[in-house]
């Protein structure tokens, strides 16, 4: 419990503007090592790749804040919409190098998300999030009303696909992407059950 509390103490006194300034190290830094040959023989699928992975983890520590407070007691509801942006903007990065850098050219860009399985889930998931990243503000949400928790459900489907985008995107079954999809669905699953045992305990 002093754990917690301090965890929440020190959560109070960190500004959520802060995030987004951190949030600017990780791309500068990935870029500046694959312009200077650190990201391997293939910078720029190593660069999107990366990209990618990091918008995801993001993402998944975004979804757990929520069970966190239910389940733990550790309180970081201040950060969710920072981290939902930092996170839909570094899966924005990944998709810029894919499109801009990796396959460049427009006809081919539209037969690889139309032939290929995992970039259309993919790009469905991106699809997902474009609206919630547009209304992740305080006049959308005074403007849409109860309307923006519902479309903001769209992060759950969202995050699902970009979990299975990624276990499809690896060559064959290894074991990090897995781990990054159960990681979701058990999130998911926990956010799914959370209103109902609420309502049981109210009732």
């Amino acid at each position: 419990m002093a754990l917690v509390d301090s965890v929440n103490k020190a959560a109070r006194r960190v500004p959520a503007w802060l995030l987004y300034i951190v949030a600017v190290i990780p791309p500068v830094v990935m870029f500046y090592w694959a312009v200077t040959g650190r990201l391997g023989v293939d910078p720029v699928k190593n660069l999107e790749h990366e990209m990618g992975e990091l918008g995801l983890k993001v993402l998944i520590v975004t979804l757990a804040i929520t069970p966190l407070r239910k389940f733990a007691g550790v309180n970081l509801i201040k950060f969710r919409r920072a981290l939902g942006l930092i996170g839909f903007t570094y899966i924005f990065l990944h998709l810029l190098v894919w499109l801009v850098l990796d396959v460049q050219i427009l006809s081919q860009i539209i037969k690889d998300i139309i032939k290929r399985p995992y970039i259309t889930i993919g790009m469905a998931g991106f699809a997902l999030m474009l609206p919630l990243a547009v209304t992740s503000n305080n006049l959308s949400i005074r403007k849409l009303g109860p309307k923006w928790r519902v479309l903001h459900k769209l992060f759950y489907p969202a995050i699902l696909l970009g979990a299975v985008h990624f276990v499809m995107l690896v060559k064959g079954w290894q074991v990090e992407p897995l781990v990054y999809l159960a990681i979701v669905v058990a999130l998911l699953a926990t956010r799914m059950t959370l209103p109902k045992r609420l309502r049981a305990a109210k009732s």
